[in-house]
């Protein structure tokens, strides 16, 4: 049980450090294409992409990191389970969205203007 928590207190202290490289990383990459500002930007956006994929690798050491690849690649399989709707499916759901949605803006144009002749005709202001 021992061995457990100190090898559980070993692996916080190596993610904090893990985390800390990786901010520092992150950190450099702004601060380069800061100060190297003269060069061209082709250059400053390869130095960036650099700093943020070693960071990224980095990142994923450490147990959050490889928590949200275990996710991603949960999230990959689930998207595979779902039944995507047919082309003739999609179409039909949005035209039918299309006119629900024209139906409740003419009522909701009417319904305004009645409450506004209503008040208007309570108030003896016509608008």
């Amino acid at each position: 049980m021992s061995v457990n928590i100190e090898s559980q207190g070993g692996s916080k202290a190596k993610d904090i450090l893990l985390w800390c490289l990786t901010f520092i990383l992150l950190a450099a990459a702004v601060l380069g294409n800061y100060l190297f500002s003269e060069q061209p930007a082709y250059v400053r956006f390869a130095g960036v992409i650099v700093a943020l994929v070693i960071a990224g690798v980095i990142a994923f050491q450490t147990a959050t990191g490889k928590g949200v690849l275990a996710f991603a690649r949960e999230s990959r399989m689930e998207v595979r389970k779902v039944v995507w709707p047919t082309r003739q499916e999609a179409i039909q759901t949005t035209l039918i969205i299309f006119a629900v949605t024209a139906v409740v803006g003419l009522f909701l144009f009417l319904l305004d203007g009645l409450l506004i002749w209503l008040v208007g005709l309570i108030t003896g202001v016509q608008g």
